[in-house]
């Protein structure tokens, strides 16, 4: 069962009960706050727990507002020009560094820039195309990394380092643009 309440000091809060979710978790989005439950948990569980991250809620509903005006200003991205950048873009790289992936998606993601898949599928966000170069180049290069090391481990920033000197440094720089996946 989902519930729908309007809170007075952050307005609409969504529950949500998900029988997978371990822990009570809180997300912003741009017209709501969304909790999830999990099937062990009440309803008024959750809502005490909301009421205890109030500061925090307020907080960061204030700048996911400023980012949600922010990304309305961003130009439309066409998905074909989208294609052609980023693959022409990929494909230079995984030359430059001896990468080999399989296929290349683009979509609208609204929470991550890009992943890999096992078989060495890579998704692109098209929104890359609203980051600077610098940015865009460290995310293909991390896509690309994940072709050889599946996860987020010691090895895999290693790696990453090997291509993208001062990865964390760059990984950093991306959260300044969070209202690009808006």
């Amino acid at each position: 069962m989902d519930y729908l309440v309007e809170h007075p000091e952050v307005g609409i809060i969504k529950y949500f009960k998900n029988n997978r979710a371990k822990r009570i978790i809180i997300s912003l989005k741009p017209d709501y706050v969304r909790v999830v439950i999990p099937k062990r948990q009440s309803f008024k569980n959750a809502q005490q727990f909301v009421e205890s991250r109030l500061e925090w809620i307020k907080t960061n509903k204030e700048k996911m507002d400023s980012q949600f005006e922010k990304s309305k200003l961003l130009p439309k991205i066409d998905r074909k020009v989208a294609r052609e950048v980023l693959c022409r873009r990929i494909g230079e790289l995984a030359q430059l560094h001896n990468f080999v992936y399989n296929r290349i998606s683009i979509r609208k993601q609204k929470s991550r820039w890009g992943s890999c898949s096992s078989k060495d599928n890579i998704n692109l966000n098209a929104n890359l195309l609203h980051l600077p170069s610098e940015l865009m180049d460290y995310v293909l290069l991390h896509e690309l990394v994940h072709t050889r090391v599946k996860n987020h481990s010691k090895d895999f920033w290693d790696e990453l380092e090997t291509v993208v000197p001062n990865a964390r440094q760059i990984d950093r720089k991306l959260k300044d643009y969070q209202y690009c996946l808006l």
